[in-house]
């Protein structure tokens, strides 16, 4: 049994505590409010500014943003090892001397993508070598459309806005490049859903300087027409962020699906991943593929403690028992996985 520390319990946290209970940890939550989760040792405030009274154990940053950032930078500078899902805006590896010279572990952005994204263009890079061009298409989604947005955040509405607001970082001929956000639309086929639309996010982060690429990007998907409402509103300045965020949020009465293609192409072949869940019981599919990756990566964490060198390690870094272990789970868990190879034209 390990003890595992938990900083925020939302949508995803709260599914990631109840499964790392399941495994038999001793579990700590600290959040502003109470968790539903059995088994846990719940810890209710603020607890941002007292990372330092946080006892021995491994820390799970499941808090939004930049406030999870700034958390993983105090907790680095602590010593303490991290399993970080805060997608902050300014990422850890800048964190990189600080780690080593505090002996603290970072392992960052392991959700479905970035993350398990990661470790396939990863695998796929050993197989091929240098990519042609690389490509993913992720996105969480309502079942159907519907007159309004068409959509439900799946995680921090805060979060989502992020992605339609931060320039695109991709590479282009072999170079890094950055694009506005939300640019590159297009439309493309959703298997079993139809017609969807695809725009660039910057979602490439890590893989940016990791991946050996002629051209990669990252694209987020969702219904057609949402997009454009948001550009139209934003325009004429009548967005409000309170509003979004109430016309967001997740009913969990509502079917919904989160889907991902993961495209690398070489020389000669391509590899083609889609993951497609469409939740299961009252656990969102977003909830299940972001937090069956997190769970593969603390659980490994726990069971071979020295499996990683002090220092931030991004996914596609990570060695082949991380994303085995989440394969196994995800499959497990039902969520549908598909792998085909093709040649290259």
């Amino acid at each position: 049994m390990a003890t595992i520390h938990c900083l925020g319990s939302g949508l995803v946290g709260a599914f990631v505590v109840r499964h790392l209970v399941e495994a038999d940890h001793d579990v700590h939550v600290y959040d502003l409010k109470a968790s539903d989760v059995d088994g846990i040792t719940m810890h209710i405030g603020d607890i941002t500014g007292e990372l330092g009274r946080i006892p021995e154990g491994l820390i799970v940053n499941m808090l939004p943003g930049d406030i999870g950032g700034g958390c993983t930078e105090s907790l680095v500078e602590l010593g303490r090892t991290v399993v970080d899902l805060s997608f902050a805006e300014e990422t850890p590896d800048r964190l990189q001397q600080k780690a080593l010279d505090s002996n603290a572990t970072v392992v960052w952005d392991v959700g479905i993508a970035p993350g398990l994204s990661n470790m396939l263009l990863a695998e796929a890079q050993e197989k091929l070598g240098a990519f042609k061009n690389a490509e993913i298409r992720v996105g969480g989604n309502p079942g159907q459309p519907d007159d309004e947005w068409s959509y439900m955040a799946p995680f921090s509405p805060i979060d989502v806005i992020a992605e339609y607001t931060r320039p695109a970082r991709v590479i282009r001929d072999s170079t890094l490049a950055t694009l506005p956000a939300l640019d590159e639309r297009h439309i493309i086929n959703v298997g079993g859903k139809g017609e969807m639309e695809a725009f660039l996010s910057d979602g490439l982060r890590s893989l940016l300087f990791t991946i050996n690429a002629q051209d990669m990007s990252e694209y987020t998907v969702r219904w057609p027409g949402h997009i454009q409402r948001y550009i139209d509103e934003r325009d004429a300045g009548t967005l409000d962020v309170e509003k979004l965020l109430d016309s967001w949020s997740l009913d969990k009465g509502r079917s919904e699906f989160t889907w991902m293609e993961v495209k690398a192409e070489g020389k000669h072949h391509r590899h083609i991943w889609t993951v497609m869940d469409k939740g299961s019981g009252n656990d969102s599919s977003m909830a299940r593929t972001t937090g069956l990756v997190t769970i593969a990566t603390v659980l490994t964490m726990c069971e071979h403690p020295q499996i990683l060198s002090h220092g931030v390690h991004s996914p596609e870094q990570l060695p082949p028992e991380f994303l085995d272990r989440s394969l196994s789970m995800m499959v497990q868990s039902g969520v549908n996985i598909e792998h085909r190879i093709e040649r290259a034209d």
